[in-house]
């Protein structure tokens, strides 16, 4: 018995691209920016709130967060969004993508207004109103890693699929810079209305009471965009995938892509019942058959996520340390509180310009012509090459700021023209429709366990071996010179483990993930990329 296509499916894979198909990116793409905007603005934010709620009277130094309260800040929205992308993801296959792609939204507005306020006025109340509501807005962002994909890749054509998952992908790039520039403005707003003298100088007055405002806006801004995509997000209709697939409704399937490609379509519910009663289509998650087929494309898939999040966000969360250290930024004590906020975030906005929004949009670029495998291969190598330029001659770079700058730069271009787009991506075509959504998930919860070993791992790890130089409460660690060679190090295991994920450029979604296959068939090609 031939492999079975219902025609539904078959116009979509080979239909042109359409104003429909930069909808679903606009309307997928805002989440993303929400969720970049959401998750890395706080590593604008923290030194700002250190400054305020942590000063110690006589300091020599500004006040900054004790260990476990910027472990916690950083790491927080992580653990939710790790719970997010599993809850989401396995939801997202049993009720279809649409009936909760608007529940993550919600849950992100509220709880990006949520984060800007506080039960009361201690440090305490501050920091664990914080980590509460950002656990949930983590829990939202989570739940939008795989509907999203999914979603934009049950819509794509087979031919642009690739670019299309990594457009949306891309909009985080946008939501980091976003969060630079919102800080850059409100931080130098309230810089010129209320004019503060250096730490060094007048460490009372340093820190004017209106900064409190300003962690608590930028945070907030986040809320906007996700609020302003709500009602577009709640129109679109379910993928045809799902409802042809795993819902079984083929009048319905055929109904929506009418209504989306503006072409009459053939209800074949005969095909989708026959298509079911296949045993091929009907394993488990937890079966044999599914370790045969796919269970090392699932171990591919979470292991590179893994490596590819622990150098990233330490990189992304921690930049400001990485800055500080090298001397690009300078020492707190000789700026204002309002100063180091504005410094920070111009920083992250030069990097996001210069590395990161580029890197993305090279793989929106080229992903469909050179395909997922190699560009996710070159990417790890490249990473490693620039962490081991930067960790080897580290001295040399403390003294060459514009030269650290850009080679660091280049590790954010080639982590996203490379794993940190095709993670992404790849795991939304390669599994079959009714797990789809689910793998997409434990993938990138994968991803975040990573993330969250970068941001506590570095966060300790960076601190000088020196006592005498580790910030307050901390310590020691193996320092920043040491800590990029072990980010060279998981780069160089992210390489190794991507011989074990498939490519699926040019294919269509069921040629790929073996859906519709008759049991003969069933002897599926996973031969890996040589």
């Amino acid at each position: 018995m031939a492999r079975e296509q219902l025609q539904v499916l078959k116009a979509l894979d080979v239909a042109k691209t359409q104003l429909y198909h930069f909808t679903a990116i606009v309307i997928a793409g805002m989440g993303f920016f929400t969720d970049s905007y959401d998750l890395f603005c706080i590593s604008l934010v923290t030194k700002l709130i250190g400054r305020i709620y942590y000063y110690t009277p006589g300091s020599a130094s500004p006040g900054s967060l004790p260990p476990n309260a910027n472990s916690a800040l950083n790491g927080v929205a992580l653990v939710g969004t790790l719970s997010g992308q599993l809850f989401f993801g396995w939801l997202g296959d049993k009720m279809g993508r649409k009936r909760v792609y608007g529940v993550t939204l919600m849950l992100m507005v509220v709880c990006s207004l949520a984060s800007g306020l506080s039960f009361g006025s201690t440090a305490k109340g501050v920091v664990g109103t914080l980590c509460f509501f950002r656990f949930w807005l983590g829990f939202g962002i989570g739940g939008d890693y795989p509907l999203s994909a999914t979603i934009m890749s049950e819509y794509a054509n087979k031919k642009t699929r690739g670019a299309f998952i990594a457009s949306v992908f891309a909009m985080q790039g946008f939501g980091i810079l976003a969060g630079g520039i919102v800080a850059l403005i409100v931080s130098s707003g309230f810089k010129a209305a209320y004019p503060a003298p250096a730490y060094q100088i007048n460490p009372v007055a340093s820190t004017v009471p209106q900064a409190d405002f300003v962690w608590r806006i930028i945070l907030m801004v986040g809320a906007l965009p996700a609020a302003l995509t709500y009602y577009w997000r709640m129109k679109m209709p379910e993928t045809a995938r799902y409802t042809a697939l795993v819902a079984r409704n083929a009048k319905k399937a055929a109904a929506d892509m009418v209504t989306v490609l503006q072409v009459e379509m053939e209800v074949e519910q005969d095909k989708v019942e026959r298509m079911a009663m296949e045993p091929s289509n009907s394993f488990g998650l937890f079966s044999k058959e599914f370790l045969r087929r796919h269970g090392l494309h699932l171990v591919g898939t979470a292991t590179t996520w893994f490596f590819v999040d622990i150098a990233f966000y330490s990189q992304s969360l921690f930049q400001k340390d990485i800055f500080s250290s090298v001397g690009w930024i300078p020492s707190a004590s000789t700026m204002s509180a309002l100063q180091e906020t504005y410094m920070i975030a111009r920083a992250q906005t030069i990097i996001a310009l210069c590395g990161t929004i580029p890197g993305y949009w090279f793989t929106v670029a080229f992903v469909d012509y050179i395909g997922r495998f190699v560009i996710q291969l070159m990417g790890f190598f490249f990473m490693m090459v620039f962490m081991l330029g930067l960790a080897i001659p580290y001295n040399y770079w403390k003294t060459n700021h514009a030269g650290f700058v850009v080679m660091y730069a280049f590790t954010f271009f080639f982590s996203n023209f490379g794993p940190n787009s095709t993670t992404f991506v790849v795991p939304a075509e390669i599994f079959p429709a009714r797990f789809r959504s689910t793998c997409h998930g434990i993938s990138a919860a994968s991803g975040k366990a990573g993330a969250i070993v970068g941001a506590f791992g570095f966060l300790y790890a960076a601190e000088s071996p020196i006592k005498a130089l580790d910030d307050a409460g901390y310590s020691p660690g193996i320092g920043v010179q040491n800590s990029l060679y072990v980010l060279a190090a998981t780069d160089f295991l992210g390489l190794l483990f991507t011989f074990l994920v498939p490519d699926a450029k040019g294919k269509s979604l069921e040629e790929i993930s073996g859906d519709g296959e008759s049991e003969e068939e069933s002897g599926m090609d996973v031969t890996l990329p040589a």
